[in-house]
């Protein structure tokens, strides 16, 4: 996991991993592995669960736990992404080889899962795509478009997944679920946020096709990338992390979430998002969809529903990160102006779902 630098930090100050609790579970959980002494590097960019990449001077490995503070508790689930990626291993869809799970809270103060660190930069911005210049960008987000499709082609029961989730009635409790999380987390009254969840109540749309699995995060920056590798070694995409909100259910949900993270920096000035999809070469919506479907992904109906879905559950989480920065519970920069995209999403979400 390439991410900017950041220096080594001794156990006292590693905030959120006490490195001398962690190395002594994982000498048990993974004998072997990892050498005490350790150091740690929080690594930077993360607004919701807190990553680190940990090692001895030879080895590294990467630790995911929930953030500090204020938690939903149907969100930052350690133990589901773990479950995802395990179950992935060889299935076609890059993910990390994962190594430990701990769901005792005692050891670091939250549950947490320890994984390979893999080799790949995730990018987030159009400066960091300058340099593949636009043919290499559109190479890379074609990519990863295929890798969407290819994770809805896999099927659950298939590789253990068959009980992940409960694909009956996903996208209506997918809209409770989200009027939920915005009841635990709003900082302030957000009206559209109300129009927008009664109108989703009112327009569910019957869902026939056999369920997939979701991601539920699907993006640029929650892909390790090596441009230019050959789909003889694996293609550009070379893993796909942050599983956790992934479930069993209506995989069209990924692929509107996709288009609307594309469209942030536009709906919302540029604030608190990524702006990789205004570099020279990255493709329109349109060419999205065309390769996600050629590339075997699902059948793509009307997405007025899903576009809506999608645009609240980001402005959900979003608040919700807000919720914690206001609080002084995050940890790191650049989550000042998270808050000042709330509503303008709200307002495109009511937009897309008319």
């Amino acid at each position: 996991m390439t991410t900017a630098a950041a220096p080594d930090l001794p156990a006292p100050d590693l905030p959120g991993l006490d490195l001398d609790r962690f190395a002594a579970w994982y000498a048990a959980a993974a004998p072997g592995d990892l050498s005490a002494p350790l150091t740690g590097t929080l690594i930077a960019g993360g607004k919701s669960n807190l990553t680190y990449r940990v090692g001895d001077g030879v080895t590294t490995r990467i630790v995911r736990r929930p953030p500090l503070g204020h938690v939903q508790a149907t969100a930052h689930d350690m133990g589901r992404e773990y479950t995802a990626m395990a179950a992935l291993a060889g299935s076609g869809v890059p993910v990390p080889t994962v190594r430990a799970q701990c769901t005792d809270p005692e050891v670091i103060g939250a549950p947490f899962y320890v994984m390979d660190d893999v080799a790949g930069t995730p990018y987030r911005t159009a400066a960091q795509l300058a340099p593949l210049g636009a043919e290499g960008t559109a190479a890379l987000a074609t990519a990863m478009t295929q890798v969407l499709a290819r994770l809805h082609a896999v099927d659950p029961v298939a590789v253990g997944l068959g009980d992940f989730g409960r694909p009956a009635g996903f996208l209506e409790r997918q809209v409770r679920r989200w009027g939920r999380q915005l009841e635990g987390s709003a900082t302030r009254p957000l009206p559209d946020a109300e129009r927008l969840l009664a109108r989703l109540g009112d327009s569910l749309p019957d869902v026939d096709a056999p369920p997939g699995i979701v991601h539920g995060d699907y993006r640029l920056d929650n892909l390790l990338c090596l441009p230019g590798t050959p789909e003889s070694e694996g293609g550009p995409v070379r893993a796909v992390v942050d599983w956790e909100m992934a479930t069993l259910g209506d995989p069209l949900t990924d692929v509107a979430l996709l288009l609307v993270y594309d469209d942030l920096g536009t709906i919302t000035g540029g604030a608190a998002v990524a702006d990789a999809s205004s570099a020279p070469g990255y493709p329109d919506r349109a060419t999205q969809l065309a390769t996600y479907e050629a590339a075997g992904g699902r059948p793509l109906g009307d997405l007025r529903f899903h576009l809506g879905l999608a645009y609240l559950k980001i402005a959900v989480i979003l608040e919700g990160i807000h919720h914690r920065f206001l609080a002084g519970q995050t940890v790191g920069e650049g989550f000042d102006t998270v808050g000042a995209a709330v509503e303008p999403l709200l307002a495109a979400g009511l937009e897309a779902s008319r």
